[in-house]
């Protein structure tokens, strides 16, 4: 039995944990909260952070561990890189990970090696921002260096907007520091989705139709992904040799990733992030209904140093989309959904809520509260786009806000 030490037990991440123990192998879990939901499937629980390299590290060389993951967030990326190279074992290089985690080193390094790349600059502090704010087209973005989940992003059009936007970037970046960048207008959707490169090739990709809450605090939060990308094979191909000719220049090794890429009018691809890890969300199980693909069986095994020379490119089998619930504009008590009767018999494949009934919801701050999330199915791309373009006609989040 092979010993594989997780980063973070979130519910997003039980699937992994689970998966880990249905491969047969002993489950070493760390996260800084106690009674965390991936705590009941793990053999072995350790409340250190996963941004900790060194006391993850401590405790993968007492352990003697034979892997390392942190799945569907950047937050313990870094350390996993870090212990698996510290312990020789299978990792992407340290450097390659902590670069993808930094968005203005991310930036400089594109620009250096002949990416698109939007007009982009990191800062410490506002003053600084403002001094530079007016050599950027507008709008421009303001985003945490280190964040995830659109977490702390903004754009503004305006310098009388700077400050209070930097302060909230601030709030949600470890190391206090923020990146100003030109905003760049997308031509069709947004790019989302998940690839795997073997021995440094990208073997398997799943584009994804990205969509932003546009009725929340936080415009920029991906609350609906639908699958297959709905672009021509050309516009698959180009992405495919952009995303390829970054991971090559990397050095990168066996692991999942997580896209997020724009492309304009011109059809430049815009690399934004790449993810060293898997998706959040329900992406990977999405990914398997559609093509077949084990995305975290293939995780795991990459994390162990196992063969994953059997991973091949799948196409997408029918429609598909990940909806992501999410309250971030009332407080109260959780009601439940108010599904239509036809849309659950006729859409919904499987969902999860995070939450009970009853349960109250602490008014919305800064970020938003995660409910659960739905996996749906349609029979045409054209019944996909009606159906989720009016999707909140038939999927109602009660909230008893009289509280």
């Amino acid at each position: 039995m092979k010993k594989l030490l997780m980063l973070g037990g979130s519910q997003l991440q039980v699937p992994a944990i689970k998966k880990a123990k249905e491969l047969g192998h002993y489950v070493i879990l760390c996260d800084i909260s106690s009674n965390v939901p991936g705590e009941l499937y793990a053999h072995e629980f350790y409340s250190i952070s996963t941004s900790d390299k060194l006391d993850v590290l401590k405790l993968a060389e007492a352990l003697k561990v034979d892997g390392i993951v942190c799945y569907g967030a950047d937050s313990g990326a870094q350390t996993a890189a870090y212990v698996a190279e510290m312990l020789d074992l299978p990792t992407n290089p340290y450097k390659a990970v902590e670069l993808l985690t930094n968005k203005d080193r991310f930036r400089e390094f594109q620009r250096e090696n002949g990416f698109n790349v939007p007009k982009a600059k990191g800062f410490y502090s506002f003053e600084e921002a403002k001094k530079d704010f007016h050599q950027f087209k507008l709008p421009v973005m303001i985003k945490p260096v280190d964040s995830s989940g659109s977490r702390g992003i903004s754009m503004i059009d305006s310098i009388d907007l700077l400050e209070e936007k930097v302060e909230h970037a601030l709030n949600f970046s470890k190391v206090k520091r923020f990146i100003m960048e030109e905003y760049i207008e997308n031509d069709g959707p947004h790019i989302g989705g998940e690839g795997f490169t073997v021995d440094g090739q990208l073997v398997f990709r799943c584009f994804s139709n990205e969509q932003f809450s546009t009725d929340h605090r936080n415009p920029f939060i991906s609350i609906m992904a639908s699958w297959p990308y709905l672009r021509d094979e050309r516009i698959h191909q180009k992405i495919h040799d952009e995303i390829q000719r970054l991971l090559t220049l990397l050095e990168m090794k066996t692991s999942a990733l997580n896209f997020d890429i724009r492309i304009d009018k011109d059809e430049n691809v815009y690399i934004i992030e790449i993810a060293p890890r898997n998706g959040g969300g329900c992406n990977s199980k999405i990914v398997q209904y559609a093509t077949g693909i084990d995305l975290i069986e293939y995780t795991i095994r990459a994390s162990l140093g196992e063969d994953c020379s059997d991973l091949e490119m799948q196409e997408v089998k029918g429609y598909w989309a990940d909806y992501v619930l999410v309250n971030q504009e009332h407080s109260g008590q959780f009601n439940g959904l108010d599904i239509s009767e036809e849309f659950l018999k006729k859409h919904v494949v499987e969902y999860e809520l995070f939450v009970n009934p009853g349960d109250y919801l602490s008014p919305p701050t800064t970020s938003y509260e995660l409910l659960g999330n739905m996996i749906l199915k349609f029979h045409t791309s054209d019944e996909m786009l009606e159906k989720l373009g009016t999707i909140h006609h038939d999927i109602k989040i009660k909230i008893n806000d009289s509280m």
